[in-house]
């Protein structure tokens, strides 16, 4: 079994940098009325990236092995949160958004499946916890070019 090593260290209040095995450094920080200086992400708010970074790589890779062509990709992530404290995440809701020409929908549906219930650990760690759901969209490049075309004329 591998392992994986986290260094955080305080900055002031609550503002910390930290970093992993990678050596990348990031800063996470809170609102200034809770000691902190808003000067960063907040540590909650990571583990959304986390999870779009997760599976949006799962995706692409997949994709790419598919030999699928996308123009364009991005992932929009909405959570509930409950309103107690620790205030958790109650509902973590994934929405993939493809952007091109004959994009085939089954691989695309075939990928964001295997991403959520195979190759995304994130997910899987956050499925223990809190509803994850998902849905995709197919923007047709060819429909988004004539409509911005057609408004340009306006």
């Amino acid at each position: 079994m591998g392992s994986r090593k986290a260094y955080i260290k305080q900055i002031s209040g609550i503002s910390f940098v930290g970093k992993t095995d990678s050596n990348h450094w990031i800063t996470m920080d809170g609102p200034e009325e809770f000691g902190g200086s808003d000067a960063g992400i907040r540590p909650k708010e990571l583990l959304l990236l986390g999870l779009g970074g997760c599976t949006g790589s799962d995706v692409v890779s997949i994709l790419k092995k598919k030999r699928v062509a996308i123009d364009d990709f991005e992932i929009n992530i909405s959570a509930d949160v409950a309103d107690e404290h620790p205030q958790v995440f109650t509902k973590l809701h994934i929405e993939y958004i493809f952007y091109g020409n004959n994009i085939p929908k089954n691989d695309i549906e075939r990928a964001i499946e295997l991403s959520q219930t195979k190759y995304c650990s994130v997910t899987k760690m956050l499925e223990k916890a809190v509803v994850i759901t998902h849905s995709y969209k197919i923007v047709d490049k060819k429909v988004l070019d004539k409509a911005e075309s057609a408004s340009e004329k306006i």
